[in-house]
């Protein structure tokens, strides 16, 4: 068998000779892919992942991984070695017993390997195929697990009968009840069933009298009483069915010191008997004997029930997870112990809620170091997690910043947004309320923050979404969270979250802007505040500051506020220049609605959390939003392979492409715009980052400067009454280039008649076709003349019209095309002698059959049709561009600004469609003169310049007809607009501004790029900064820490920051800056 790679276009295939199927394997950092050849439902080739699952393995690549049909492939494949085929990588989708080897090769550090000798690779299907057969086989062996085992022998002593099995331990066991305790004693959590002569039940290790010792590393206590005839289980039946028992219960013990505790483990609820410690002063410790053997009491005085620290950390990954709330969690564990009667199982819900509240607190006062330093309390957001990757003085800011950084490059950056799902009810006792975290996290303090709160109402006629919320719930004490995060990375800010008691108020969100103005930003010198009503809070927020006692911030810290590009589409135009993410320094390429992707997790915790206590709820909130930092934390320095969401190394090759994408046509038309006029944009763009404001008004259109409808109409008449009459072989080209328009405007013509045209229509086409067979006659006489008698044959044929460019001409917007006419159209494409004039081959220089073009004449002919050309395809461009700005002008004045809907046969959609006619015919005759210049032998270069026009290419321009639009970052005019031609078009007023303005948005475009890769490469050395500042704390921890598990901790700790600052190092290095 052989195989051969066959590159085609921007994908890599593997055909294969013997065999219709083709695959590859492509090693993308820690990833390989595998992909097979499928066809889509129209016939298409594509490609399909053979095999959805991950197979890792180790590699430095950090290239986005794509599919075979996505990958550009733009260098010829070398390096080729034979490898052998690796199970393990390639796990259970490789094929069945195959031995065959493939080859590797790589193409731009990215690695390809071709299999030879290897079957289709199996897929989840094939799997499920190869069940089926087995399925009764499976059956029968499962039901066969259920008989006795081992002959009902004890497998330990070989004396008793070995009636238990252990359904936890690995294999099949048979013990008698003393040797299955003694195979248990450090493993109380598994599940034991006991042989009843007819099958096994569940059974327990209380059962068959296995005791928990306490206190003395889990052997008996010296000070326990001991009996002459010890039978630790003997008495247990006097003591009270444990299920009965609740938490504070009198503890009944029997008479060897023994005790049931009802221990809630991640497998299930289990009832043991214990032996507390008989030493003296150890009753009031029984708590903290628990804790030792990692058992968390129920209680502290006199413990009844118990959870395991594995149980507590299952739930809050489930809550975290899965968002399960407590009572699904505990009604889980009740089925696993009896799933049918899981009634019978104590309910220990309300213990659950009461530990794992303060299993969560314990573990973030460790986590955050304050376990290492017991004689400091956390302060407000001391138990928070905020951003690795934004700029912070004094934590990963070098100690030089202030000389080496620009201050757009460390200029805080924010967005401010509510959420109305997260809401809270009234609490019937508030009073009695405990906290354990109050203001630690990422909510308030509620003291400070409720004497703080005043009403306030909103104003903006065009976002009425705030009003929306204002709807008065007397059930709730919180009708939602307004929260404040980081713009670039959707991390939240500590100490920054606050609740609605009406509707989203200003003053709410004036109070949660303030907290994170004063969060880490020592001498940072402006704050970019992204809100969706920007417009209105901005005019009133010093002045509310200044009013408020509670409200106060760095008065050094310059406020920019601006609006999100999604939500700014619904304001008012006015709004657009002024608060758009577009032209703000040092903004980058954000978008400023990231805040909004992260409240999906939040609403679905929201109806368990909307009847909490409000100090519970608060701790909850501050746990989610904890996770949500963390999780954007351990994706900053894995590969892009391993991430769902954006990384610091994704985001870096985007940004590198949308760099490229944008200053081609920025300097394209910089180029072809006039320089005097460029310096002046380009003064007054530097003026309005400055002085913002009313300055940034030149990113608007003054549609002053647009021409009137009646200037319009005139240009249109005046065109189609223009003439050109010359003599000589220029003007028989020119007369031939004349004729192929007055064809165009005859086929034109023939399309616009109805499917069944009267008599008079059809005498006055064919008028107008006797008029123009005359014309090409005569046109054909001077041909004879000019080319000294030689008898011209036509070559190629008619240009054919793009349907595309004609649909807007027929009758009802259901012209089929030239392409596709019925026979008996009126508009006959036959190609005889006998055509119809508007159809007929014109003898032109460029439509000369090969064999005459070395004739001397002919190619000086040739060479004057091409300049001709050029000048046409110009002339056509130059129309396009006036044509073009006046549609805008139309959609924006008489049909964008109507509220009511459109039809058809209005005064000014005849005239849109007027317009409409002219960008068409204009287009139709540059596809004319392209092709000329491409039969005629144009170079490249020339080809390059005038290149292929699209219809996307005549859309309306938005620039004009929705300045506010969302989605416009990435924007950029079409080719013609860029070309050096255009200086003639700036001689008008209208197209003046026109290119004005858009000159100046491509400047932003483009700038937004460049400032978005400064920021990037920043970022990846401030993360590692991050870390190794985390690093740092831990080791100056354990160097101080007394106590070895204080120190072991925080070398664990340690370590693990020094590998993700290691990380961070192998994936950023040659990427990162770590100066302006």
């Amino acid at each position: 068998m052989s195989s051969k790679i066959t590159p085609k276009h921007n994908r890599v295939r593997v055909a294969s000779s013997s065999s219709d199927t083709r695959l590859t394997k492509r090693k993308r950092g820690d990833y390989k892919y595998t992909y097979i050849s499928s066809k889509t439902q129209r016939g298409k080739d594509t490609w399909r992942e053979a095999n959805g699952s991950i197979i890792y393995e180790d590699s430095d690549s950090e290239i986005e991984p794509v599919s075979p049909s996505k990958h550009k492939h733009q260098q010829n494949i070398e390096d080729y070695s034979l490898v052998e085929y690796d199970r393990e990588i390639y796990g259970d989708f490789g094929t069945r017993g195959s031995n065959g080897i493939h080859r590797k090769t790589k193409v731009s550090s990215v690695e390809f390997i071709i299999l030879q000798n290897w079957p289709t690779l199996q897929t989840q299907n094939d799997f499920l195929r190869e069940y089926l057969p087995w399925r009764d086989e499976y059956i029968s062996v499962l039901l066969g697990l259920e008989q006795q085992i081992n002959g009902g022998q004890c497998e330990d002593c070989g004396g008793e009968e070995g009636l238990i099995r252990c359904l936890s331990c690995s294999g099949e066991h048979a013990w008698c009840p003393s040797c299955a305790v003694k195979a248990h004693q450090h493993n109380p959590f598994h599940n034991l069933q006991l042989w009843n002569g007819k099958f096994y039940q569940s059974t327990t290790l209380q059962d068959h009298g296995y005791i928990m010792h306490l206190g003395h590393g889990g052997h008996p206590c010296p000070n326990l009483v001991q009996h002459s005839n010890p039978s630790p289980w003997s008495d247990l039946g006097a003591m009270e069915d444990v299920f009965g028992q609740g938490e504070g219960d009198t503890i009944y013990e029997t008479q060897s010191g023994l005790s049931n505790l009802v221990i809630v483990h991640s497998t299930g609820v289990y009832s043991h008997c214990v032996s507390w410690c008989r030493c003296p002063g150890a009753e009031m410790d029984r708590h903290l004997h628990l804790l030792k053997v990692r058992l968390f009491p129920a209680s502290i005085t006199r413990p009844q029930s118990a959870f395991t620290f594995d149980v507590l950390d299952n739930f809050l990954i489930d809550a975290l997870e899965c968002k399960t709330s407590a009572m699904s969690f505990y009604q889980k564990l009740r089925h696993f112990s009896n799933n049918a009667f899981p009634h019978k199982i104590p309910d220990r819900y309300h213990e659950l809620m009461r530990v794992s509240r303060i299993w969560r607190d314990l573990m973030n006062r460790i986590r955050f170091g304050f376990g290492h330093e017991m004689d400091r309390s956390p302060g407000p957001g001391d138990l928070a997690l905020y951003c690795p990757m934004c700029p912070q003085p004094g934590i990963n800011l070098p100690s030089s910043w202030k000389d080496s950084y620009d201050d757009w490059l460390v200029m805080q950056r924010y967005v401010v947004d509510g959420n109305f799902t997260v809401q809270h009810m009234k609490m019937k006792t508030p009073e009695d309320d405990v906290s354990l975290a109050d203001g630690k996290g990422y909510m308030v303090t509620e003291g400070p923050y409720e004497t703080h709160i005043t009403e306030s109402k909103s104003s903006c006629s065009n976002h009425c979404a705030v009003n929306a919320a204002n709807v008065q719930r007397s059930n709730l004490r919180a009708t939602g969270v307004g929260a404040t995060a980081c713009a670039r990375h959707g991390c939240f800010v500590p100490h920054a979250v606050v609740d609605f008691q009406k509707g989203e108020q200003q003053m709410n969100m004036d109070y949660s802007i303030c907290n994170v103005l004063k969060y880490p930003s020592e001498d940072i010198s402006s704050a970019l505040i992204i809100y969706d009503v920007a417009c209105q809070w901005s005019i009133h927020f010093h002045e509310q500051v200044d009013q408020s006692y509670h409200l106060s911030f760095p008065r050094s810290i310059k406020i920019l506020p601006a609006i999100g590009k999604f939500h700014l589409s619904a304001h008012k135009l006015p709004c657009f220049a002024r608060f758009s993410l577009n032209f703000i320094t040092g903004d980058g390429h954000v978008d400023g609605e990231i805040l909004e992707t992260l409240w999906a997790p939040f609403n679905k915790i929201s109806p368990t959390a909307r009847s909490m206590t409000l100090s519970h709820r608060k701790e909850v909130l501050d746990d989610h939003m904890r996770d949500s930092n963390w999780r954007k934390l351990v994706r900053i320095g894995k590969s892009p392979l391993l991430q769902k969401f954006k990384s610091l190394l994704k985001k870096y090759h985007h940004v590198v492409q949308g760099v490229n994408n944008t200053q081609g046509p920025y300097e394209e038309l910089t180029n072809s715009l006039d320089l005097a006029d460029v310096q002046k944009w380009k003064k007054e763009a530097e003026l309005a980052a400055l002085d913002r404001g009313e300055r940034l008004d030149i990113y608007q259109l003054r549609m002053d400067k647009a021409p009137t409808m009646a200037e319009i109409r005139l240009r249109l008449t005046e065109n189609e009454l223009s003439t050109i009459g010359r003599t000589g072989a220029i003007a028989w080209l020119i007369e031939g280039m004349n004729i192929e328009n007055a064809q165009d405007a005859l086929r034109s013509s023939i399309r616009q008649q109805s499917d069944d045209p009267t008599a008079s229509q059809k005498i006055m086409i064919e008028e107008k076709r006797q008029k123009l067979l005359s014309r090409i006659n005569k046109f054909y006489e001077t041909a004879m003349v000019i080319t000294n008698g030689m008898e011209l044959e036509g070559g190629e044929g008619l240009q054919q019209d793009d349907p595309e460019l004609c649909l807007e001409e027929a009758d009802g917007y259901n012209f089929p095309g030239i392409d596709v006419l019925e026979e008996d159209s009126i508009l006959d494409l036959s190609n005889n002698a006998d055509s119809a004039a508007e159809v007929a081959e014109l003898w032109m220089p460029s439509w000369v059959a090969s064999d005459a073009i070395m004739d001397d004449v002919i190619m000086a002919l040739r060479q004057k049709e091409l300049e001709l050309r050029k000048g046409q395809a110009n002339d056509c461009l130059e129309k396009l561009h006036q044509a073009l700005g006046d549609r805008s002008v139309v959609f924006r004045e008489r049909l964008h600004s109507n509220k009511s809907v459109h039809h058809w046969g209005t005064r000014s959609t005849k005239e849109l469609q007027k317009i409409t006619l002219a960008i068409n015919k204009h287009a139709r005759e540059y596809h004319r003169s392209r092709a000329a210049m491409q039969r005629l032998g144009a170079d490249s270069d020339t080809l390059t310049s005038y290149q292929s026009l699209k219809a996307d290419d005549l859309a309306v321009s938005k620039e004009v007809t929705e300045e506010n639009r969302h989605g416009q970052g990435s924007d950029k005019l079409a080719w013609f607009w860029r070309i050096n031609s255009v200086t003639n078009s700036q001689k008008s007023e209208w197209m003046y501004e026109f290119y004005r303005v858009n000159w100046l948005k491509a400047k932003a475009w483009y700038d937004c790029w460049s400032e978005e890769l400064k920021l990037v490469q920043h970022e990846m050395y401030w993360t590692v900064c991050w870390f190794q500042n985390q690093e740092l704390m831990w080791r100056r921890r354990s160097g101080e820490s007394i106590e070895n598990g204080h120190k072991a901790y925080a070398e664990k700790q340690a370590f693990m920051w020094a590998e993700f600052a290691a990380e961070g190092t192998r994936g950023f290095q040659g990427k990162w800056s770590t100066t302006s």
